[in-house]
């Protein structure tokens, strides 16, 4: 479904930021309207739809502009299913993490709740345990938390919650793009080597042609899609099958199954969380310092934390085809170093590789990295020299510049 028209915009830099957002009691219509296995609503009646609510914030969970009726109909239906807890009956657990995907996305950035990840160590390398990698320490029907054993030589590391505005704009960014910036920076002398992620598909469900293979989201880029990261943290955080994974988590009881015999979550409620997440608008900010901006290229931040990016033209949502967009991101894998390595290794990437996180909507994070161990830009942009590190370089550049610069980069990043 292609309706709307596209623009020539760039996302993420609007004053004020305007857009149109649905009344509660519409969304919460919409999603009990829905009927069950089915993977789009039908069109909502406008004439009867309750009017919209114009707000000039800066919100963080407004959908993009330029949206035609239909696409803000499941926007709508996708916001409500996202804030609803799920229950035992809906076939929560046996294990999980929290009963609501706004438990771990508040606001829809990094939410007040963090997951800690698990790994076998066998020297610099890691295993994945017998019963998954996550700590699920929630559980319903008498089933046995998942807690990392502490005579076990496991590593246990904490994890953030991923911001989620902006996400439909990273997913609608060629594979050709990122190849791109992969073949540019493999020509660079400074250190400076991002790889693409090419992940192994493994979804139930054949996925449309259009949606990327390379791999963006998850903090390693383990995953291409949102509907993949979207079904991927329905079981994994809590523990709710779908037919994109419909096999329960492994866990010590071995319970093959919930309060909810089969299948919980059908395509339907999957694809309303999907266009939810991919619907989300970036913030709108104030135009950032030119000083600043200037000084982030000089220190080749702007290699990895690419400034803008355009999507593909052929995308099936008009309002996200053909647009410029301030990401921040090369979407790449890089080598960070042994200050940052976690052991754990994700598909191709490895304990010591993160992907790019994207900026934009930094002013939004309480905490950064991938653990939350900065709290603010220069600890995070410290943080990120050690043996090893491909940001070396930048770091040593930045260490380099006068206290008022450093003041300068560092406000333009919190400006974001």
């Amino acid at each position: 479904m292609r309706c709307g028209t596209g623009s020539s915009r760039s996302e993420g830099e609007r004053t004020p930021f305007t857009t149109l957002a649905p009344l509660v009691g519409f969304a919460a219509l919409l999603w009990l309207g829905c009927g069950e296995g089915a993977v789009a609503p039908e069109r909502p009646d406008e004439a009867a739809a309750p009017p919209l609510i114009l707000v000039t914030e800066d919100p963080s969970d407004a959908p993009i502009s330029g949206l035609c009726p239909e696409w803000l109909a499941r926007f709508a239906r996708g916001d409500a299913r996202f804030e609803l807890p799920f229950r035992a009956a809906q076939g929560l657990g046996p294990l999980y993490i929290q009963h609501s995907c706004e438990s771990c996305h508040e606001g829809d950035s990094r939410g007040p709740s963090v997951v800690t990840r698990l790994a076998l160590l066998h020297g610099d390398r890691s295993t994945v345990l017998p019963f998954g990698d996550v700590v699920r320490r929630r559980t319903i029907g008498g089933a046995t938390p998942l807690l990392p054993a502490a005579d076990a030589p496991v590593r246990a590391e904490t994890r953030l919650g991923p911001p989620l505005f902006g996400r439909g704009y990273i997913e609608a960014i060629a594979d050709d793009t990122l190849l791109s910036w992969e073949r540019a920076q493999a020509e660079r002398d400074d250190g400076i080597s991002g790889r693409a992620h090419r992940v192994e598909r493994a979804s139930a469900v054949a996925l449309p042609s259009w949606l990327p293979a390379l791999g963006r989201f998850g903090l390693k880029a383990r995953l291409a899609s949102l509907d993949e990261f979207v079904a991927d943290a329905l079981v994994g955080d809590m523990g709710l099958t779908s037919p994109f994974r419909p096999t329960e988590p492994a866990n010590p009881d071995g319970l093959l199954d919930d309060d909810r015999p089969g299948v919980d979550v059908d395509l339907g409620q999957v694809a309303a969380i999907t266009d939810y997440v991919r619907l989300l608008a970036i913030p709108g900010r104030e135009s950032a310092d030119p000083a600043g901006g200037a000084l982030f290229e000089d220190l080749r931040c702007s290699v990895c934390h690419v400034p803008r990016a355009r999507t593909r033209s052929d995308h099936p949502i008009a309002a996200l085809a053909g647009v410029d967009v301030a990401l921040y991101t090369d979407l790449l894998l890089h080598d960070m170093g042994a200050g940052l390595a976690d052991g754990i290794i994700e598909g191709q990437a490895s304990g010591r590789e993160w992907q790019t996180p994207a900026l934009m909507g930094i002013r939004h994070q309480r905490r950064l990295l991938h653990d939350g161990r900065a709290e603010g830009v220069e600890q995070a942009i410290e943080a990120h020299a050690s043996e090893g590190s491909e940001a070396n370089d930048a770091v040593a550049r930045f260490r380099a510049l006068s206290s008022a610069d450093r003041a300068r980069v560092v406000a333009f990043v919190e400006a974001l």
